[in-house]
């Protein structure tokens, strides 16, 4: 049982996106520098990667939630992010860093860029079978509807909410309260899916919603989350569901 005290029938299951239902195909080191390459200059992916850890960092703690409350958004807050991820390799031409910096914004819009775990599809068609409701609870920037749609997955959601358009990121209990608005029941109807211990699994437990946290590398294997809130695979959550739907 996902609780075993609760009784309420399930009827929405919300969840995180980015390493719960599709990952980055490549290192951003790796991506960065095919970029770099198409204009002509010649970068370490091992150094390009230590930048963007740093400059990932600093943006994410200046300007948390890609600046939106302090008037910036998505696009301008990744070019900003890139910009100074080249800069720290020397890259120092302002007409070039703005070039690479909206060419890879655009860039992770494709298909390519992205792998779709091969559980994640036939996990969301199964759930969409048993007469379940699907949306997205995502610590994402705008481009989150693009992404989905190029990777074939937009059409399991009855809505998406991200960071970005809400102006609120997970941990913060508020963006949950958001999707239990749009599902129009309560919070003992409803369970979330995700890879993050805070962001997903606690978070969501705080508002009475039911956290499920899926555990590809099994990590989580302490007594913090209970065996019957943990997923090792996609495949394991639909029999777990179904026993909240009886």
């Amino acid at each position: 049982m996902i609780e075993g005290a609760m009784r309420a029938t399930l009827r929405w299951v919300l969840w995180d996106v980015k390493d719960t239902l599709l990952k980055v195909r490549a290192s951003v080191g790796e991506q960065y520098c095919k970029e770099a390459e198409r204009v002509g200059l010649n970068i370490s992916p091992v150094e390009v990667e230590a930048a963007f850890r740093q400059a990932y960092r600093h943006h994410s703690s200046r300007y948390p939630n890609y600046g939106v409350s302090q008037g910036l958004d998505g696009r301008s807050w990744w070019v900003a992010v890139v910009r100074d991820t080249f800069s720290q390799c020397t890259v120092q031409d302002p007409a070039l860093l703005n070039a690479m910096a909206h060419n890879l914004y655009q860039n992770f819009c494709k298909a390519e860029n992205w792998e779709v775990f091969p559980d994640s599809k036939k996990t969301l068609e199964t759930c969409s079978s048993l007469g379940l409701e699907l949306g997205v609870v995502s610590n994402f920037d705008s481009r989150l509807e693009e992404i989905l749609h190029v990777c074939g997955l937009r059409s399991h959601f009855k809505f998406l909410i991200t960071s970005e358009e809400a102006g609120i990121a997970k941990p913060n209990p508020a963006i949950f309260k958001q999707a239990l608005q749009k599902c129009g029941v309560l919070a003992a109807n409803v369970a979330h899916v995700g890879d993050h211990y805070v962001n997903d699994y606690l978070a969501s437990k705080s508002v009475g919603i039911h956290g499920l946290l899926l555990d590809r590398c099994n990590q989580h294997n302490t007594a913090s989350v209970p065996a019957e809130h943990r997923l090792r695979s996609l495949e394991e959550l639909p029999s777990l569901l179904q026993q909240q739907m009886l």
